[in-house]
């Protein structure tokens, strides 16, 4: 009973990390606007501005690799969150422009520290309990960001101030990791990557087919989000108000389906769900495409949410096995597949059409499959007790 006792604690604390990140990068996210008209922003100079938080947090890997084997993940994980907690503030009172830029790529080196150090902090509490949690840390996160988007519309209901909002969120987000300190596992980087060694080596292999499947993975996922209400609107033509269902039913799929995926995991292990996933995700998005009408897209979107929902929890804790470089380096991978993903997707609509632009997102979750198959998989492990 103590160890159910002590593996839930740890899971909580771990999970307040997850919940963190998502609700301080929402936070900033959702007062955009605000920040556009604040700093008389173009959409170009926006997009720009955007795209600083992605290189910033993809660009972190050597600084990543470095940090997790001299102060491990706990110590990283803490570090980390402060550092966004403070960059949140900077960016509710920023003057200009050109600082607005430095602090959003600082929030992005600050998000690629974190998102290594909690994925290697959740990797860590598998191991030590011999239960699985990943995929319901990752969930947090979707509750992180659902938790912030209702904050923002609650307080610009009643100011519309940006330095009072991003304060009370500060709040919050420094209770949250109150809470978190108290649970984290005393988790250092991977014995095979020693404190001492200070040079980045060669990734292997397995290393890159890991990289390759988390960043097709999270193209899946960012394309979805970003394309989605389009495709809906301009291919299937459906009603104003029915477009935006694209992007609920892959959010609500996923989430729901990272509830239940750890219980997945350890039924069938890591590499079954990784592989059958993808295959559903790839297989009823192609099937859709084809079908039209709302009702069949909005099937093929559903089947993308519940397939690729474990795909990056799993990576994560395969790359996390093979020590703190194969983990940055993927999460780096993961980042830059998030980042350039609308952007491919983009080009290949604007090249061919929007629905060669989902059948792209298909033949992405195919890749994710064929290359499950070449990845090291952990054995399966228990469910969580209870």
């Amino acid at each position: 009973m103590s160890d159910v006792a002590g593996f839930r604690r740890v899971k909580w604390a771990i999970a307040a990390l997850f919940c963190f990140l998502g609700f301080q990068y929402a936070t900033w996210a959702a007062r955009l606007p605000a920040l556009k008209t604040r700093l008389d922003l173009g959409a170009g100079e926006l997009g720009l501005l955007l795209m600083a938080c992605g290189v910033g947090a993809a660009a972190s890997f050597p600084l990543v690799a470095v940090l997790m084997r001299r102060l491990g993940s706990r110590r990283l994980s803490l570090a980390s969150a402060l550092c966004l907690v403070a960059l949140l503030a900077a960016l509710s009172v920023v003057p200009n422009y050109p600082l607005a830029l430095l602090v959003i790529c600082g929030d992005g080196v600050a998000v690629g520290c974190l998102n290594v150090a909690m994925n290697a902090q959740g990797a860590a509490l598998e191991t030590e309990y011999g239960r699985t949690a990943m995929s319901q840390l990752h969930a947090t996160f979707s509750a992180g960001l659902l938790g912030a988007a209702l904050l923002a519309s609650g307080i610009t209901g009643v100011t519309a101030s940006v330095p009072a909002h991003f304060a009370v969120a500060a709040v919050l987000l420094l209770l949250l990791l109150v809470y978190a300190r108290q649970g984290l596992l005393p988790h250092t980087a991977n014995p095979d990557t020693p404190k001492r060694r200070t040079r980045l080596t060669l990734p292997s292999g397995k290393t890159l087919l890991m990289g390759c499947a988390m960043a097709f993975g999270t193209i899946t996922e960012g394309a979805m989000n970003d394309w989605s209400t389009l495709y809906m609107k301009d291919v299937v033509k459906a009603p104003s108000a029915v477009a935006p269902l694209g992007i609920a039913v892959v959010s609500v799929m996923m989430l729901l389906a990272r509830v239940r995926a750890d219980r997945w995991r350890g039924r069938w292990g890591d590499g079954r769900v990784v592989r059958t996933g993808s295959a559903v995700a790839a297989l009823g998005l192609a099937l859709a495409l084809p079908a039209g009408g709302v009702v069949p897209t909005l099937l093929g979107f559903a089947c993308v949410g519940l397939g690729a929902a474990a795909v990056t929890p799993c990576v994560y804790v395969a790359a996390a096995e093979r020590g703190s470089d194969a983990l940055a380096l993927v999460a780096a991978m993961g980042t830059t597949g998030l980042l350039a993903g609308p952007a491919l997707i983009g080009f290949v609509a604007g090249a061919g059409g929007l629905t060669l632009g989902m059948a792209t997102v298909a033949a992405s979750a195919l890749i994710v499959t064929l290359t499950a198959t070449r990845i090291p998989w952990r054995d399966r492990v228990p469910v969580p007790a209870g």
